[in-house]
């Protein structure tokens, strides 16, 4: 069964199927190590990684089993990220979600933004139950992205990463159906009493 990969828009964002032009960007982006410090695998050192990382986006797109979108902003048209929903079970209704901004973006609520409109997404079209997250313990910035989704920290997977000779903690995060719609139910409420 194919799962189409969608299309979103926000007010800043375009959230896209990836193309092979956006190798290049993508390319720059996942090569970066200070972007990468605290991801699960090393920075890319071959272009040929952009070119496996978009055949990967077919392959689930394909087989479905998740999606990845590029994000661009509106202003300006640029590649900022990505954020891919991967790991689809529809027999247990979880997904997993992972996200990539270059550094220049952090700090403007992109991430957050763009996982929101990948979540309402998920929700509605997979009919998810749960989807979990995962965040090196030293990334707090990102922790505070999935909190502020509504994700609930569930516990902490100890050393189970080791990146270039680096061992680190990850904290594992959940995300219900039910807290996400108290949460999306609450957010419309409050933009409804806003003059």
């Amino acid at each position: 069964m194919t799962l189409p990969t969608p299309e979103l828009h926000t007010d800043r964002l375009r959230l896209r199927p990836f193309t092979d032009a956006d190798a290049a960007p993508l390319y720059a982006l996942q090569s970066n190590a200070h972007v990468l410090r605290y991801w699960d695998s090393p920075p890319w050192t071959e272009q040929a990684n952009a070119q496996r990382f978009l055949a990967t986006c077919r392959t689930i797109e394909r087989e479905g089993s998740g999606a990845r979108v590029a994000v661009e902003r509106v202003s300006d048209g640029s590649f900022i990220g990505w954020c891919g929903l991967t790991g689809w079970n529809p027999d247990f209704r979880s997904a997993s979600l992972g996200y990539v901004f270059e550094a220049a973006a952090w700090g403007h609520g992109y991430a957050t933004e763009t996982a929101r409109a990948v979540l309402g997404w998920a929700f509605d079209a997979l009919d998810l139950n749960r989807v979990q997250s995962e965040t090196d313990t030293r990334n707090v910035a990102s922790a505070r992205v999935l909190e502020k989704l509504g994700f609930l920290r569930e516990g902490t997977l100890r050393e189970d990463c080791v990146v270039n000779g680096d061992v680190s903690d990850s904290w594992v995060f959940g995300l219900l159906r039910r807290e996400w719609q108290a949460t999306t139910d609450g957010t419309r409420e409050n933009a409804a009493l806003r003059p």
